[in-house]
């Protein structure tokens, strides 16, 4: 097939191709073209401002982790439907560019020095409640972020927390709306209950009854549609044994590994900042008086203690703890790096104002030996040749397929056995075919109707399938013996159900017109002071006493009825509706303005952010 299509790329067709692109050309302009490609790389565009794709495959990505995070290890990751991860992450990113830009136009800012201390102080970042670079890369790396990238995140986060603290945080609600709250709250009633239940007995069913329903709900009673598949696995294991490690490459790899070992230093630092206060020439004479004092035997600690403007170090009297390079800032590291241990810096100017820096302590790498590493070293030298002989072989597999009438051919040239499933329906199986990508192939019209082989599916990072239809079993009418019981079964809980909700009206009918029918008075369950949490009533009864008019002056009660899951219907009597009348205490009442509050704060931060939306010129590619 493939040879075909490049045989008649030099014939007529592909002189027709061409011809039909020169019409395209002057029918569009070649501006299309150039916008066509300056947006190829972008997801969409929010106020002039690219989201690309790139960022849009990491949210997914990030997406993914996250739900599989809360789903737990045994969750399948093929249901996961990847044209709603990618809509949700767009969706995301959009809302989080209009954000920051709104942000911006309010001028928020957040420092790289609070940046600094949040990393720094941050426990997941932490070993022995010390900061720890190496732990630090491997988290963020876990998150799929190298240590620019996590910067920038996190200050982007910071922002929108703080327009949202803005936004939320002035929101504000009265006394009296705190008070009608909590007299809601608060409010209890008595009420009884009279439960009908489904008197499934009484039910009489004649076989024209169940024939009846088949005739009429036909459609209901069809097979499932069904499909046998036949299908290659090609399994990244299985090139494990086909690979060699060469011990030229593993010395090379090793001495890699060591050199990527650094030492971490313990920083401590002074810190005078430069600020509307205090200019860059006052904040340089302080720190120069500090250094003096250091230079008499003031203690640094002390000094910092007293002294520096870093409110995350001070305390610990300017100690930061260990950090490898890339953590401080660039000028900041240059001086620190070039102290001895328990030396002192001459002032250092950054963006935050003036530092004096000590080191504190120097942790040499350990280098472990040649023969501890080297199982895995080649470990990870086959992985990277079985990942590269995987992603060969599974592109051979797609090409191949691609050209072939079925899995003959590419399963004999790539030593693969032809397997067959079991028949399972749109809903899915088990193993294989519970995964939601396969099922989707299966019932492609591609797969289905044409009986072509489908494209690579990646099970996992280490799987990949081609599936073909071996058998499709179209739904057919079932037999009125194969469903008899199920409808008969289904239509004594309806009518029951029925019959208990008709006598249930009559009599709440009876009730409202004052009557009193015989030998129910005994029947009735009474709970007197219901709160909205009352435990022991079921909830549908309690939101359903909750929403019944109050009785009348006259003192008379109120009727509902309410028809239950399993069908019993309850009448309700509401005899009585008591208001709080303690005043609320001061404590209570915090508690409530605070909630109120803060629901208040989320609504007018959700309303701020529709509005943004509704106003912003959003383009998605």
């Amino acid at each position: 097939m493939l040879q075909n299509i490049r045989d008649n790329s030099q014939g007529w067709i592909a002189k027709t191709i061409i011809g039909l692109i020169v019409v395209l050309l002057a029918l569009t302009g070649v501006e299309a073209i150039f916008t066509g490609t300056s947006n190829s790389q972008n997801a969409a565009e929010v106020n002039g401002e690219k989201v690309s794709l790139n960022q849009l495959g990491q949210a997914v990505e990030m997406q993914r982790r996250q739900l599989l995070q809360q789903l737990g290890k045994d969750f399948d990751a093929s249901l996961l439907d990847e044209k709603l991860l990618r809509e949700s992450a767009l969706k995301g990113l959009i809302e989080r560019t209009l954000l920051l830009q709104a942000a911006g136009d309010a001028a928020f800012a957040f420092s790289e020095q609070a940046l600094d201390q949040l990393i720094l102080q941050t426990p997941e970042f932490q070993v022995d409640g010390k900061f720890s670079a190496e732990r630090f890369d491997q988290v963020i790396r876990q998150l799929g972020y190298s240590r620019l990238q996590f910067r920038q995140m996190l200050e982007q986060e910071m922002l929108i927390g703080q327009l949202r603290a803005g936004l939320a945080g002035s929101a504000f609600v009265t006394d009296a709306q705190v008070e009608a709250f909590a007299r809601l709250e608060k409010q209890t009633r008595d009420f009884a209950t009279l439960k009908l239940p489904v008197d499934s007995a009484a039910v009489q069913l004649s076989d024209d009854d169940v024939k009846a329903y088949y005739e009429a709900q036909a459609s209901q009673f069809m097979s499932p549609e069904q499909v046998v598949l036949e299908y290659l696995e090609l399994k990244k294991d299985a090139f494990f044994d086909q690979v060699e490690v060469a011990d030229e490459d593993l010395q090379s790899a090793y001495e890699s590994e060591i050199a990527n070992l650094a030492e971490q230093r313990r920083a401590a630092h002074i810190l005078i900042e430069v600020s509307d206060a205090l200019d860059d020439e006052q904040a340089k004479a302080k720190i120069e008086a500090v250094q003096e004092r250091l230079q008499q035997g003031d203690d640094f600690a002390a000094l910092a203690k007293e002294l520096s403007n870093d409110p995350g170090s001070a305390a610990e009297g300017g100690d930061l703890g260990y950090a490898g390079q890339g953590v401080y800032d660039p000028v900041f590291e240059e001086a620190l790096y070039a102290l001895g241990e328990n030396e002192v810096s001459a002032p250092v100017r950054t963006e935050f104002g003036w530092h004096l820096i000590k080191l504190l302590g120097v942790q040499a790498p350990e280098v472990p030996s040649f023969e501890s590493l080297k199982s895995k070293l080649v470990r990870d030298l086959k992985a990277q040749q079985v990942e590269q002989r995987f992603v060969e072989a599974a592109k051979q597999l797609e090409d191949i397929a691609f050209e072939s009438s079925d899995l003959t051919q590419p399963a004999q040239e790539l030593g693969l056995e032809i397997k067959v499933s079991e028949a399972f329906g749109r809903e899915g199986g088990e193993g294989l075919t519970a995964n939601r990508q396969v099922i989707q192939a299966a019932f492609s019209a591609e797969v289905l109707e044409d009986g072509a082989n489908s494209a690579t599916i990646e099970l996992d990072p280490s799987t990949v399938v081609v599936v073909r239809a071996k058998e499709h079993k179209k739904p057919e009418q079932l037999a009125l013996e194969q469903v008899a019981d199920n409808i008969r079964t289904h239509l004594t809980q309806v009518r029951a159900s029925e019959a208990a909700k008709a006598k249930g009206e009559e009599l709440l009918a009876a009730l409202r017109d004052g009557k009193t029918p015989a030998g129910q008075a005994e029947a009735w369950q009474v709970v007197e002071a219901a709160s909205r949490s009352q435990d022991g009533v079921e909830p549908k009864v309690l939101q359903a006493v909750f929403r019944m008019p109050k009785p009348n002056d006259a003192g008379l009660p109120t009727f509902a009825g309410v028809g239950l899951d399993n069908g019993d219907f309850v009448v309700i009597r509401l005899d009585g509706v008591s208001q709080p009348k303690e005043a609320l205490a001061e404590e209570e009442k915090s508690m409530y303005q605070r909630f109120l509050a803060s629901r208040s704060g989320q609504q007018d931060f959700a309303a701020f952010r529709k509005q943004l939306e509704a106003q912003a010129d959003i383009e998605r590619f």
